[in-house]
């Protein structure tokens, strides 16, 4: 595949996911790379419905990178918080890399310390606001 139909790729693959509940026959549709399956599945019980917005899809050859705000409300357990019922948002900039017209792996960067403080997971930053 072009680089530019692997950017087409992940731009219908964000927009799918994008808000809806993020299904079995979607993954299979788009995602080959286990870890990712697990991460979305994880990730989808947590924050069901997540929203995805893309600030920027950058490709080069078979790998594309994509910086996005990830928003979402915690309404399932998470890496041991229970669910508070807030709306959560962090960045995080993921690369895939494209092989068979599916992502075969992906590497993700996040701010995983304000989400941490967003469910109350670091102690005295409950409820912390991005």
């Amino acid at each position: 595949m072009s680089v530019e139909e692997n950017k087409a790729l992940i731009k219908r693959y964000i927009e799918a996911f994008n808000g809806k509940a993020k299904t079995e026959a979607m993954l299979s549709e788009y995602v080959a790379d286990e870890g990712l399956r697990r991460f979305i599945s994880t990730f989808e019980a947590a924050f069901p419905r997540y929203e995805l917005t893309l600030e920027d899809l950058i490709g080069e050859g078979d790998r594309v990178v994509a910086r996005l705000v990830i928003r979402g409300t915690h309404r399932g357990e998470f890496r041991g918080a229970a669910p508070t019922g807030r709306e959560v948002t962090f960045p995080a900039i993921i690369i895939y890399q494209i092989k068979g017209g599916k992502i075969a792996k992906h590497w993700l960067a996040s701010d995983t310390l304000s989400l941490a403080q967003q469910v109350g997971l670091v102690p005295g930053s409950a409820g912390a606001a991005r």
